[in-house]
């Protein structure tokens, strides 16, 4: 049990190469992606709640343990547990592998919050993103709560950490990647911006963090910065927001459903 709780920890992990599944959404992206699940623990109860689930695990060859509610409440990261904690082998990718040829990615600049990096993690999986990148000083994507707030997505998209912000740019221009950043004082418009843009441009986007933003290092090196208008008196958006608003009006435009030409 030690070693499961050693797992809340960012040296437990980066020693042990595992983190740590918690409730029935995460446990079942992980079983689904084809992560390597090591052990299973349940509670009587979430095994007859999620029986399917634990059965998929069992037939991959995981270990399966039934602990009681109290120590659940140990092993699990939240206050109020599912009754279903995993341990699985996750690591990184090396920049290039997040960054592919053809496709879209994301840069975490300095992301402290797990909660919003999660979420972000969760939206870019959503739009079909190829991969994200969180630049040095960012939170770790296997911290409990990311993990959670990306609902298993961290176990699906290529995901690379601790670069510099001036490597990842310099990678996603090889990729072949227009590379903007969002920033509430840009110059351009986010709608406007994209509606000159080829639909079928590959983008790479910077958010920054919550408190500071995109970096004077990401604004000069972006080829644009975009903001998203405000409409009403709300100061800004919540940087998983703006996220959200930004990959989903891109990928509508490469689809062609997001509609700029006002004669169209």
């Amino acid at each position: 049990m030690q070693a499961v709780i050693r797992l809340h920890t960012p040296q437990g992990r980066r020693e042990s190469g595992l983190i740590l599944a918690e409730g029935p959404a995460a446990v079942g992206e992980a079983v689904i992606s084809g992560v390597a699940v090591d052990e299973l623990f349940v509670t009587a109860a979430a095994r007859h709640r999620f029986g399917e689930i634990i059965d998929r695990v069992g037939d991959s060859a995981a270990t399966v343990i039934e602990v009681s509610e109290a120590v659940m409440s140990v092993l699990a990261e939240t206050n109020s547990p599912q009754g279903m904690v995993a341990t699985c082998r996750w690591t990184p990718v090396t920049l290039a592998e997040a960054m592919a040829a053809g496709t879209s990615s994301v840069i975490l600049e300095r992301a402290s919050d797990p909660g919003n990096a999660g979420t972000i993690i969760r939206t870019a999986d959503a739009v079909g993103a190829g991969g994200v990148v969180l630049t040095e000083g960012s939170v770790d994507p296997s911290n409990g709560k990311c993990v959670r707030a990306s609902a298993g997505s961290i176990f699906h998209l290529p995901i690379s950490i601790g670069v510099t912000i001036s490597r990842a740019i310099e990678q996603a221009r090889s990729a072949g990647q227009t590379v903007v950043a969002a920033t509430g004082d840009g110059e351009e418009d986010l709608v406007e911006w994209l509606a000159g843009r080829p639909q079928d441009a590959s983008l790479c986007w910077i958010f920054g963090s919550e408190a500071h933003g995109v970096s004077a290092e990401a604004r000069d090196g972006a080829e644009a910065r975009l903001r998203i208008p405000i409409l009403g008196r709300a100061e800004s958006l919540n940087v998983a927001s703006a996220a959200a608003v930004c990959l989903y009006a891109a990928v509508w435009r490469q689809h062609g459903r997001l509609k700029t030409d006002p004669e169209s």
